[in-house]
């Protein structure tokens, strides 16, 4: 048992140093880390939003929102499909509740009506498209008396929900990327809610306003222009929308509401500068199917206004001069320099599908965090110290290295948490202190059985292995029923018990390395050394 390879000793010297190595950047400022050579270790903790203060935002999905612009967008599919040679003639198209329904004139063409209507149902998953089953977002009903309804299914709305939550976890990243802030943690919480945190964010506010908007762009033409007085007296023309003029909210515009181009036709946008004002606007560039589309536009509506809605509200109509053929263009508004900014990143990172509504907010401030961290400083040196000088005043020599394996222990751990970029909270700190005493404890389990042999009136050779292979057995059980905890504690939690499991799971780990191996090296090289008569315990 106290006979090691001379190769097994040598790479455990080397994961000691390797972890000592990865975990060097840590004790200086990130400034000066930046200014190291390449071939040096760059990489440092990543502190969580209670270290180093930030935003923390919960959103959930808006379904009676996102319900109402769909059915809306079906209103008009079902006016196109209808209207297809040969046409089939219906009233009373609109929307009811969670669903849109009309009454069909000749009852003779009911079946045709029930063909049209199926393709609108939209299948949502790949089974259902491979004609293998699945899920419709909608149920279509064709009543004998003409009355034809497309109503929202449970499972489809469910499933819509869940391809809404997944679509913008991806454009909320893009965004808060393109933002600057570093690290930031986006996660899926149940069904229909989106965990937003942004460590080190100084500015939560436009966090808000970037994540929260839906930023959904269209182009329309407009039909007409009205104060808010006249937009209550009379009804909108069939087949228009209203919408508000962004700075000033009294000037309404109605237009088509069937946008001529959306926000997907957008390849990019840019911040910049009018050539006439100097005002801040937002250049943009269009695909190549855009530019198209936006040529023929242009070219046949001359002298129109054209208006650019963003999120229900006209942020521009400018009047169309001329055909614009070269597939860019410029918003233009009340914009300030950073305003045009986060207009240009909401662009280029794209829609929201729906609107997502804040129900928690916290934040940080960088004091705070501080305090925290210095706290936590505090709780593991007086913790480390503690359990230190009990074992030093327990084990004596022995107590001693396990110290050292201590010291290892945590370095070990640090090196893991700043070579996988995990982020190091306040209960993940809580986590190492732990696993400082839970390090001790494997050593302590190994030395009574070493002393109990040894009072039994074995040689302390022979005293020291056969506790060591003993106490074998009771470290890997403690640690696995300690590891299943954990890992129930992760799955199972949300936010900083995560952060705790996660650390405590690493320091299971370490803690079976040192026990196992770096102790056992230690006490094997010092026995070979020094060929003890009585143990130094």
């Amino acid at each position: 048992m106290l006979q090691i390879a001379r190769w097994k000793i040598t790479l455990i010297l080397l994961a000691v140093l390797a972890a000592v190595v990865v975990t060097i950047p840590n004790f200086f400022p990130a400034a000066t880390v930046a200014e190291w050579p390449g071939w040096l270790p760059r990489k440092q903790v990543v502190l969580g939003l209670d270290l180093q203060g930030g935003a923390y935002l919960l959103y959930e999905v808006d379904r009676t929102d996102y319900v109402e612009k769909r059915l809306r967008a079906l209103v008009s599919e079902v006016r196109t499909a209808m209207l297809e040679s040969p046409r089939i003639g219906y009233t009373g198209l609109g929307i009811q509740g969670q669903g849109v329904q009309f009454r069909v004139r000749d009852l003779d063409r009911l079946a045709d009506v029930r063909q049209r209507l199926e393709p609108l149902r939209n299948p949502l998953n790949a089974n259902l498209l491979a004609g293998t089953g699945g899920v419709r977002e909608f149920d279509a009903t064709v009543n004998d008396d003409g009355l034809a309804r497309l109503t929202y299914s449970d499972a489809g709305l469910s499933e819509r929900v869940r391809g809404i939550v997944a679509q913008s976890i991806e454009v909320i990243n893009r965004r808060i990327n393109e933002l600057g802030t570093t690290e930031p943690s986006i996660q899926r919480q149940g069904e229909d809610r989106i965990l937003v945190e942004a460590p080190g964010l100084g500015d939560p506010e436009r966090l808000k306003a970037l994540v929260g908007q839906t930023a959904q762009l269209t182009f329309h033409l407009v039909e007409g222009q009205m104060n808010d007085q006249q937009a209550q007296q009379t009804p909108p023309q069939t087949g228009t929308v209203r919408f508000p003029l962004v700075d000033d909210p009294s000037s309404i515009f109605e237009v088509a509401d069937v946008p001529l181009m959306t926000g997907e036709d957008l390849v990019d946008a840019q911040t910049g500068f009018d050539q006439q004002t100097s005002q801040p606007v937002v250049n943009f560039r269009l695909t190549t199917s855009g530019a198209r589309k936006f040529g023929d536009v242009t070219s046949a509506n001359v002298g129109r206004l054209f208006a650019i809605v963003l999120d229900d509200e006209v942020i521009s109509a400018p009047v169309i001069r001329e055909p614009i053929r070269g597939g860019s263009g410029q918003i233009s508004g009340s914009f300030t320099v950073e305003s045009a900014n986060d207009l240009a990143i909401l662009l280029r990172a794209g829609s929201l599908p729906a609107k997502l509504t804040i129900i928690e907010e916290r934040s940080v401030g960088p004091g705070l965090g501080a305090d925290s961290i210095e706290a936590g400083k505090i709780a593991a040196v007086i913790g480390t110290i503690a359990v230190a000088l009990f074992m030093l005043a327990a084990y004596g020599f022995f107590g001693l290295i396990a110290n050292v394996a201590v010291i290892v222990n945590v370095t070990i751990i640090v090196a893991i948490l700043t070579q996988l970029g995990a982020t190091l909270t306040l209960p993940g700190i809580a986590g190492i202190v732990l696993t400082i005493g839970m390090a001790v404890d494997s050593n302590v389990l190994i030395y009574e059985r070493v002393r109990e042999e040894f009072k039994q009136g074995r040689t302390a050779i022979a005293a020291i292995d056969i506790g060591f292979k003993r106490a074998l057995g009771t470290i890997i059980d403690a640690n696995i029923t300690t590891l299943i905890a954990a890992v129930v504690l992760f799955f199972l939690g949300s936010g900083p018990i995560r952060g705790f499991a996660i650390t405590y799971m690493f320091g299971i780990g370490t803690t079976m390395f040192t026990a196992i191996t770096f102790t056992r090296m230690v006490i094997a090289l010092w026995v070979a050394a020094r060929r003890p008569k009585l143990i130094p315990i």
